[in-house]
């Protein structure tokens, strides 16, 4: 649990890579939660920085600065700006979003490698490191792709497996491959500087596995157990690249910082830079005060992929350093998947925040809602557009909407929009402000573990209790006989609206502001939460605003279709070609006889799966030809089809049938076959004769190629 009574917070939601834009796994992973948990820091009065950045270093940045032909300062530019306003248009309530290209921060990452390096800590060594002959350089971890030793899928990078999270070294992987040419690197000498991680262990296992078993998620815990175990390596903090920040050595000229060196020090560069820009003193949020208990508590955000990073070696390298604050924790979630398979950015299957805002403007919060409620807090979760309109029409729509349009409609229709007081409270009335004041500290000890899905849900309640609340009284019944307790009642239901108001803050802030507007009743603190009187006698409430519309299923339709779209594309981008063959002497092609038949009977062969015995004419003769293309074509659909034949193929026995040619037919990236034949009716050719087939110059010419596969005998 947060220990709430620190004088101040430093909380940090992980630095997106500026490679590309930000999509709703990222949300999940870090971002809603961090910014639903300072929102209700600072409804509480703490003194809070929430810190955020691009990391503009690294492989991941020169890669895709090679694929779109531009440089990398081209690309962290472009998706800096673009990252930076998705998260200010979402609502993402960082104090400062900084960037690691920034002169303070290559300032102050080359201190804290000066620090450790003049401390002695790092181990200078030589190592074997993988070499791209063709490219002429040492590889990037991320700039080689293989097995993963771990879970055996393909496409691991060299210091991460995306699939099954296992953090790996280059020479970890199965069959490595160069992403720059395609081809097995070679290894070569190279120097550079380790930290010891293993000299680390110890005091590891001390403050991380003793002193924060009862502190961390389960599964946060549980990953850094398993690190401990396998027993923690030294670990390079310096690559051979071009990008990046300069490693402070001469002997190290052309070398630059390993880039989760100087990525989690972003965090207190921005602060730094912070700082600067408001006339705070960084090192309050950051070092170690005279008072242990004045130091400020400092929380990570991120996503499971991060967790060695934050829970082992930025800790690690923030003790070596010793000035510094550790983390008292790193909530950490699991990954969010989409449609029934893995969120990607390579394959395009995401939904990304920036076209999120395009299409659905000013519809923000019903996004925070849907992946509060999912987030993968200790397991991992899915998002599917089926189950957002479900929940924003069925929850939001119907729930919450609904209670606070029908209290603000009713206090306009019945008493010109004033809050009045009517007969005393009865016990109705008493029981629901009894069950009202409940929930604050019921939120409140979700938010404080971190358990924002319940958090959500406990919110959420308190809009049942309203609309259970009016339906039980019916106000728009008891108008005609008794107008005094209706005003009571819709006195109730609004104090129940003002404490939604209230309540939403840190879930749903922008849908906040709007019911502090309806009920123009100023933003209040977290402390005012669960009251009965927050909206005095006589008060007069503004117009009506439609908090939420209905999701349609045209939208979500179109939201499937982008999915499919980008599926199949991916699916074109990625086919693997088969490369030709050699070439053959035009006399051999002449030796071919293909001729367009008609399939007149068809019927499967016994006992197999895959062949059909069909009955050709070939307008020399009637035959036999045995195919293996059961699987895709039943015999009755083909019966009458023209198809192309090789009929000078070898007759061969299959099965006990003597198979005469060998049908053509052709393959799509998906494996599926179809029919090589004529676009309309053929009567039967004569053999194949070159003279006919040659053009004006004498080149050989065809209205048009394809790909064939042979079937008949082959299966």
């Amino acid at each position: 649990m947060s220990n709430l009574s620190k004088k101040r917070y430093t909380i940090t939601s992980a630095l997106p890579y500026a490679n590309g834009p930000l999509h709703i796994g990222h949300l999940a992973g870090a971002y809603i939660p961090g910014d639903i948990f300072v929102r209700y820091l600072r409804l509480n009065d703490k003194d809070v920085v929430y810190v955020c950045g691009s990391d503009e270093h690294g492989a991941a940045i020169t890669i895709r600065a090679k694929k779109e032909g531009i440089t990398p300062q081209q690309i962290i530019d472009k998706y800096n700006t673009q990252i930076k306003e998705s998260f200010e248009e979402f609502g993402i309530a960082f104090d400062i979003y900084h960037r690691t290209s920034e002169p303070i921060h290559h300032a102050l990452s080359q201190e804290f490698f000066t620090n450790l390096y003049d401390k002695g800590e790092f181990v200078e060594k030589f190592s074997e490191q993988y070499y791209d002959e063709d490219f002429h350089q040492f590889l990037a971890d991320r700039y080689i792709v293989g097995t993963c030793p771990n879970c055996k899928s393909e496409g691991a990078y060299g210091d991460q497996c995306e699939k099954c999270g296992t953090s790996l070294s280059p020479t970890d992987l199965i069959n490595p491959i160069s992403t720059l040419s395609g081809k097995t690197p070679v290894l070569r000498k190279t120097k550079h500087w380790y930290l010891p991680l293993d000299k680390y262990q110890p005091w590891l296992e001390k403050w991380l596995i003793e002193g924060k078993k009862d502190v961390l998620k389960s599964n946060v815990f549980g990953q850094c157990q398993s690190w401990l175990k396998s027993g923690l390596q030294p670990r390079s903090m310096t690559r051979d690249l071009d990008w990046g920040v300069d490693v402070p050595l001469q002997e190290a000229a052309g070398k630059k910082l390993y880039v989760w060196l100087d990525a989690p020090i972003g965090y207190i560069s921005a602060t730094k830079q912070w700082a600067i820009d408001h006339g705070k003193n960084w090192e309050d949020y950051w070092k170690k005060q005279a008072n242990p208990e004045d130091d400020s508590c400092l929380i990570h955000f991120i996503g499971k992929d991060n967790i060695v990073f934050h829970c082992i070696i930025f800790p690690a390298i923030l003790h070596a350093h010793g000035e510094y604050i550790l983390p008292d924790n790193v909530p950490a979630n699991e990954f969010l998947n989409l449609e029934g398979d893995k969120l990607s950015t390579s394959r395009n299957h995401a939904v990304w925040l920036h076209e999120y805002l395009e299409e659905f403007p000013g519809r923000q919060d019903e996004l925070r809602y849907v992946l509060t409620s999912i987030l993968p807090e200790t397991s991992d979760s899915e998002f599917t557009w089926k189950d957002f309109q479900a929940r924003v029409n069925n929850e939001l729509v119907a729930i919450f909407g609904n209670f606070v349009n029908r209290v603000m409609v009713l206090s306009h229709k019945y008493f010109d929009g004033k809050v009045v007081s009517g007969s005393p409270l009865n016990e109705v009335d008493q029981n629901v402000f009894a069950e009202l004041a409940k929930f604050p500290d019921a939120i409140t000890g979700s938010i404080q573990q971190y358990r924002f899905r319940e958090a959500l849900a406990q919110f959420m309640n308190v809009a049942r209790l309203g609309n259970k609340y009016l339906a039980d009284e019916e106000p728009w019944k008891v108008i005609k006989t008794d107008e005094e307790r209706v005003k009571t009642v819709l006195n109730v239901a609004t104090q129940i609206v003002a404490n939604l108001a209230v309540l939403a803050q840190p879930f749903l802030p922008k849908t906040a502001t709007k019911l502090f507007e309806m009920l123009d009743f100023p933003s209040t603190n977290w402390a005012n939460a669960g009251k009965a009187d927050l909206i005095a006698d006589g008060h007069q409430l503004s117009e009506v605003q439609l908090l939420f519309e209905k999701i349609t299923d045209e939208q979500v339709e179109f939201q499937l279709n982008k999915l499919a779209q980008a599926k199949i594309a991916n699916a074109a981008a990625n086919v693997k070609t088969e490369p030709a063959k050699a070439n053959i002497a035009f006399e051999d092609f002449t030796k071919l006889d293909i001729r367009v038949g008609t399939i007149l009977e068809a019927e499967k062969v016994a006992k197999t799966k895959k062949l059909l015995k069909i009955k050709i004419d070939t307008g020399i003769d009637q035959r036999t030809v045995v195919s293996g293309i059961a699987e895709f074509f039943s015999p009755e659909e083909i019966i009458g089809k023209q198809v192309s034949i090789l009929v000078n193929l070898e007759p061969r026995d299959i099965k006990g049938i003597t198979s005469q040619g060998m049908i053509l037919m052709a393959e799509d990236a998906d494996g599926r076959l179809d029919f090589v034949n004529p676009t309309s009716a053929i009567k039967p050719v004569v053999p194949f004769d070159k003279e006919l087939y040659l053009n004006k110059k004498g080149n050989l010419s065809f209205p048009f190629l394809f790909k064939i596969i042979l079937l008949s005998a082959f299966y």
